[in-house]
């Protein structure tokens, strides 16, 4: 049974940082796309990271652009969101998600397995 934990989450003042953390189990993701979402309160779910299988191209949303890195470590069937600067508006439940790779491209419709969530709150 796959399964993908995320960790990391909690509460921040506003400029400081937070690495999240996915962990894949149940069978490897090495071949797989792998992305950060979240979503706010009375939002939908927005994609704010992916990172291609190999690990060299990635793609941020504008929103966290230079402030967040995604990473991934396919031996530890692991991928990471380093987030720097955070700011109250990036309160959020962060979600793992793994679609079919090869390339830095997600959509939510792609995704064939999400986690479960971890929340972030960024207080001013």
């Amino acid at each position: 049974q796959v399964q993908l934990v995320e960790s990391g989450g909690g509460l921040v003042q506003a400029g400081g940082s937070l690495r999240l953390s996915c962990a894949a189990s149940g069978r490897a993701f090495s071949r797989n796309t792998m992305g950060w979402f979240r979503q706010a309160p009375g939002k939908e779910r927005e994609l704010i990271a992916v990172i291609s299988w190999t690990g060299e191209d990635t793609v941020y949303a504008d929103s966290v652009k230079g402030r967040f890195t995604i990473s991934r470590d396919n031996a530890q069937n692991t991928v990471f969101l380093q987030m720097n600067s955070l700011k109250p508006d990036d309160t959020a439940v962060y979600y793992c998600a793994v679609s079919a790779g090869p390339r830095a491209t997600m959509s939510r419709s792609a995704v064939d397995y999400w986690g479960k969530g971890t929340q972030v709150t960024v207080s001013s």
